[in-house]
């Protein structure tokens, strides 16, 4: 392609620019990509999903775990192998990585154009302009700008579940953790503008709402000077056509009455809780700067299920943090086993820069952690094949998700059931057409491994 025609090509009008996007990590990051989808649609932009016809690309990036900036990393310097050979004109790089990094991915990836930080999301259409105009740019603003697109929240994948991002940042200050460097500190979303796009959300067909931030259980403490997060969640279940409510990121140590209470007494918030509480010794909690102890952790995890005895509980955990002992590592595979959560992850510790942990001494040899967190969801597999086996006989409510006609079964999800995460139920297709979203009741008749299997009841047969 001529100089003249790539000239051409790139200062398209907006409606025939196609944009590629790439959302890596965290479903947080899955929201800022739907906003900015949302308002780059519309001006009139073409979002295409195949990046064999994009003009222009756009990787949203993460940098929480050392994985995860190589993931990114990678998906850069793929796209721009693909911009090398003319394939591609354009790479804007948003996110955690373009926050943190911004200067070293501008000096040393000439194949990126421009940077948008996670504060300056609403700066997209001027970097999609700059690209177009051959302009190299950096947007990054202060980490503690509050910045939501009202109005521009779209679903990414499946059309009937989205994510709706409660507030951004965080006040706790783990030491392992890049956040607060990266996202500032906590900023709620107002209940309105909240109930506002929920329910373009609902007019647009999505059924589950999944409720994700930082951490959700602070919710409305900045701008309330209360948690409020009930409060919330009782708005948002008035929306009509939002069926199902799914609360992840709650802090076990921030939960209270008000909340458990809402959770018991509202149909329509299913009885699932994330619960991150990454380890259980006291000693290895206070190093990486938690706020419980292992006893509040029992007390609280006691409470929920004698409130609500069909809750499903979800928790991911570190291992080989600095300084884990043998003991230690014993100690938090006993209270795996103990607690038997309904859902685990647990992740190898990553020393990142510019943490607290990251400078601590005792750091742990790479295989032994490795080892140690896969010893962890051996314990685990366990525990959830056998709680999985239990909900035999048992009549649940399915989510469908879609449909596999070589195996004659529809795929869908309980509401124990986060996407992505956790297990799908396959459901003996018996001619009947449904559509994805659609929620009818399975009865479950055996269990592979995380997974289970059913057959639709049929009322009054």
């Amino acid at each position: 392609m001529n100089r003249s025609s790539e000239k051409a090509r790139m200062q398209k009008s907006p409606e025939n620019l196609r944009i590629f996007f790439v959302s890596l990590g965290c479903d947080k990051n899955l929201v800022d990509s739907s906003q900015m989808i949302g308002l780059l649609r519309s001006k009139g932009y073409t979002i295409t999903d195949d990046e064999a016809e994009a003009d222009i690309a756009v990787v949203n990036s993460c940098c929480f775990i050392g994985d995860a900036k190589e993931e990114s990393i990678n998906t850069i310097i793929e796209l721009g192998e693909r911009k090398a050979d003319g394939k591609l004109k354009g790479i804007i790089v948003c996110g955690c990585l373009a926050q943190r990094y911004s200067d070293e991915i501008m000096s040393s990836m000439p194949e990126v154009d421009a940077i948008v930080g996670t504060t300056s999301i609403d700066s997209i259409l001027s970097a999609v302009d700059e690209v177009r105009r051959g302009v190299h740019a950096s947007h990054i603003e202060d980490v503690d700008r509050f910045v939501y697109l009202k109005g521009h929240a779209e679903q990414i994948g499946v059309m009937h579940s989205a994510y709706l991002k409660i507030a951004d940042g965080c006040n706790k200050n783990c030491s392992y953790c890049v956040i607060p460097k990266v996202r500032g500190h906590y900023r709620s979303v107002p209940i309105e503008d909240l109930v506002s796009d929920a329910v373009s959300l609902a007019e647009r067909g999505v059924k589950e709402l999944i409720i994700v931030a930082q951490e959700t259980t602070v919710y409305g403490t900045d701008i309330y000077g209360k948690k409020s997060l009930h409060l919330l969640l009782d708005a948002l279940c008035r929306i009509e056509g939002i069926e199902w409510i799914r609360l992840m990121y709650c802090y076990p140590e921030e939960i209270y009455d008000e909340l458990i209470k809402c959770i018991k007494n509202n149909k329509k918030i299913c009885h699932y809780l994330d619960l991150p509480i990454q380890h259980c010794s006291d000693r290895i909690l206070r190093l990486m700067g938690r706020k419980t102890d292992k006893k509040s952790l029992v007390y609280i995890i006691h409470k929920l299920r004698s409130e609500m005895p069909d809750i499903a509980l979800r928790t991911t955990l570190i291992s080989g943090f600095p300084t884990e002992t043998e003991e230690e590592h014993k100690e938090l595979i006993d209270f795996v086993r103990e607690m038997k959560f309904d859902r685990l992850g647990c992740f190898a510790y990553s020393r990142e820069e510019d943490t607290a942990a990251g400078g601590m001494s005792g750091q742990i040899h790479h295989a032994t952690k490795k080892r140690r967190a896969r010893e962890i969801m051996e314990a685990q597999q366990e525990i959830a094949f056998e709680a999985a086996s239990r909900q035999t006989g048992k009549t649940m409510s399915v989510i469908i998700e879609g449909r596999v006609p070589e195996d004659r079964v529809y795929v869908g999800r309980t509401c124990r059931d986060a996407p992505e995460v956790d297990g799908y139920v396959f459901v003996a297709d018996d001619g009947r057409e449904l559509m994805s979203g659609d929620i009818v009741k399975v009865i479950i008749d055996g269990a592979d491994g995380y997974d289970l299997t059913g057959v639709f009841e049929h009322i009054g047969g």
